[in-house]
């Protein structure tokens, strides 16, 4: 499932090819992609409409026009794409926005994320639910007091969204092994000294990866690199991985690093 560095990507991506572009019409292929609205009251909502700079919070991708805004969630197969194919639209194209320059389709092939249309920043924050302050955007003492007012193990609470919001199972993974943490360290343990390495961390893996085109290839000496091969061992000291369950997610750490 697309992680905070994807929909960074992505929201870039809009930005790049959506900002200050017209809506002249809304093309929609799969009405079931559509969340909390129709086919025709979407096309009838953004037509006409200049479409602002976008924002994201997490795995949530805004995009804000002089008028409502549509908010975007990828899951596991969803993706953006600027202009035509040479062989047409592709079939998985399930939302079209035709713009006064180009078209950006909104593509998902097993359509686990959707598209919701927002009528004002108070429906934004609706939609968004009770998430936590993006990960890559919080604050240090933000984070200390979201984790001191929290129970478990690290690595669910990391996932769960309300402690922060854009963390997914690779990045959790990368962090905790880069910061030295077992994932199912108790939260209660952790003194100041790591509280402050799960944050810096956390702050320098997500920076990475949002400037990197494919982290899990590029990265070599990152735990993603080698993360579920046969045999894998630890990029930083060679003790072969180990392969747990946390939280009910697929875990990877090194059983030396990590104790």
């Amino acid at each position: 499932m697309p992680e905070l560095p994807e929909v960074e990507r992505y929201r870039r991506f809009l930005e790049r090819h959506a900002l200050g572009r017209t809506v002249r019409r809304v093309v929609v292929t799969d009405p079931g992609i559509l969340r909390n609205t129709t086919a025709p009251a979407l096309d009838r909502s953004l037509r006409g409409r200049t479409f602002d700079r976008p924002d994201r919070h997490g795995k949530w991708l805004i995009g804000w026009t002089d008028g409502p805004a549509v908010l975007l969630h990828f899951g596991m197969t969803g993706d953006l794409v600027h202009g035509r194919d040479p062989g047409g639209r592709h079939r998985h194209d399930r939302v079209i926005f035709e713009l006064s320059d180009g078209e950006v389709r909104y593509r998902n092939m097993r359509k686990l994320g959707g598209l919701w249309l927002a009528h004002g920043p108070d429906d934004v924050a609706s939609i968004l639910g009770p998430l936590g302050p993006d990960a890559l955007s919080v604050s240090r003492r933000q984070f200390h007091d979201l984790l001191r007012a929290r129970r478990g193990q690290v690595k669910p609470a990391l996932l769960g969204q309300r402690l922060v919001a854009g963390v997914g199972n690779l990045i959790a993974d990368e962090v905790l092994w880069q910061a030295r943490i077992h994932p199912a360290r108790p939260l209660h343990t952790l003194d100041e000294t790591a509280r402050d390495r799960l944050y810096e961390t956390m702050k320098a893996v997500l920076r990475s990866a949002v400037r990197s085109d494919d982290y899990v290839v590029r990265r070599r000496n990152w735990l993603v690199h080698v993360r579920g091969l046969p045999g894998a061992g630890c990029p930083r000291c060679g003790t072969p991985l180990e392969r747990t369950q946390v939280g009910g997610r697929t875990t990877y750490l090194c059983p030396a690093c990590q104790r």
